[in-house]
């Protein structure tokens, strides 16, 4: 089990710890509620160290990055970064990751904790181009800084105006004493904040001064768990529950990101998907009875045949209602259908709803 730099501290202020793609993390502090309203309405951090970072420089780079991903990144300017994701051969996704171009002919590859080695070798196996592939994971720390507060709480530790990074852009500059680290705007919450990327040996002191600087403001540490219940209330999909190696990007919802106006892996194949269209939809859904929906659970018709799957599910702290995403036949795919959760043998009534569940009030 790998521990983060900051795994010591997480102790020492009593988180919950549990393994989590092969790594000691905090799972929550206080409890997931107060976590989950804490980044809502004011400030929370989050150590999200476990992500594995891959710089590729050289001429081809950008080559290599269009071959192997979704997006086009060749829209892609020095301080943006995308979202997008890679295609497997078989109609399915090895990962969803985020691009950030660094400088001209280098690019950081933002991806999932638990996808690390599989990536690398997917990546690797396409790179005939002599792009040269650098696995950072090991040697730098991320800290999400997440909640309406974060820019204001945060303003005094760098000389950059934070309130000026917008969304999916990022910034080289100093913060909390530390000359260089990426300060970016790619957060996995929906409430506003930003993202920290430094050295192993430099995240404690950043972390200590990021508390220091948002005592006034209420800032806490937030878990993993909270970051699951803020991510699906704003439908963003999880890799391992709501996309995988045999989930289609167009079926997750994800055509946006998939561009046909360059060839890429697979791209004939779901060039075709999209034309024939999907046979099933990632949809959201909320429950109309009470009741939790939960990860595994069986989505039926009205009949009680079963349709499809819940793939990720909560009680929402926001909305006071179960929510969740599922897999289900494209004809239950509009919002406003009616299907129903197999929650402990009893069929509990959802409608499928347009995400994400969560509105900024």
């Amino acid at each position: 089990m790998k521990n983060t730099a900051l795994t010591h501290i997480h102790e020492k202020l009593g988180a919950k710890m549990v393994p989590f793609a092969g790594y000691n993390m905090p799972v929550q502090y206080e409890g997931v509620n107060a976590e989950h309203e804490t980044v809502r309405n004011g400030v929370g951090v989050f150590d999200v160290s476990h992500m594995g970072e891959f710089l590729l420089t050289g001429p081809k780079a950008l080559d290599l990055i269009q071959k192997v991903t979704t997006n086009d990144a060749a829209a892609l300017t020095v301080g943006r970064a995308q979202y997008s994701c890679m295609p497997n051969d078989n109609g399915g996704i090895v990962d969803d990751l985020i691009i950030y171009k660094i400088k001209e002919e280098q690019y950081l590859l933002v991806v999932n904790a638990s996808n690390i080695e599989k990536d690398w070798n997917w990546i690797s196996s396409k790179n005939d181009m002599g792009v040269e592939m650098r696995n950072l994971s090991d040697d730098y720390s991320l800290l999400a800084i997440q909640g309406p507060k974060a820019v204001e709480a945060m303003q005094p530790l760098t000389s950059l105006d934070l309130s000026a990074i917008k969304y999916y852009h990022f910034e080289v500059a100093d913060f909390a004493g530390i000359p260089h680290v990426i300060i970016s705007a790619t957060g996995y919450t929906g409430s506003g904040g930003f993202e920290i990327y430094a050295k192993n040996d430099e995240i404690e002191q950043i972390w200590n001064k990021v508390f220091e600087a948002g005592a006034s403001y209420g800032i806490k540490p937030i878990g993993l768990a909270a970051r699951d219940t803020l991510r699906l209330e704003m439908g963003f999909c999880l890799y391992g529950n709501d996309i995988n190696d045999s989930t289609s990007p167009l079926e997750a919802g994800l055509g946006w990101i998939t561009k046909f106006s360059k060839d890429f892996v697979n791209s004939e194949a779901l060039k075709k998907q999209k034309e024939e269209g999907v046979k099933r939809k990632l949809v959201g859904f909320e429950l109309t009875e009470r009741g939790i929906p939960r990860h595994d659970y069986e989505i039926t018709d009205k009949e009680g045949n079963i349709i499809g799957i819940v793939t990720s599910g909560t009680m929402s702290p926001s909305l006071n209602k179960g929510i969740g995403l599922g897999y289900v036949p494209s004809e239950y795919a509009a919002p406003g259908s009616e299907i129903f959760i197999r929650i402990r043998k009893n069929d509990v009534p959802a409608t499928v709803v347009k995400l994400p569940f969560y509105k900024k009030q």
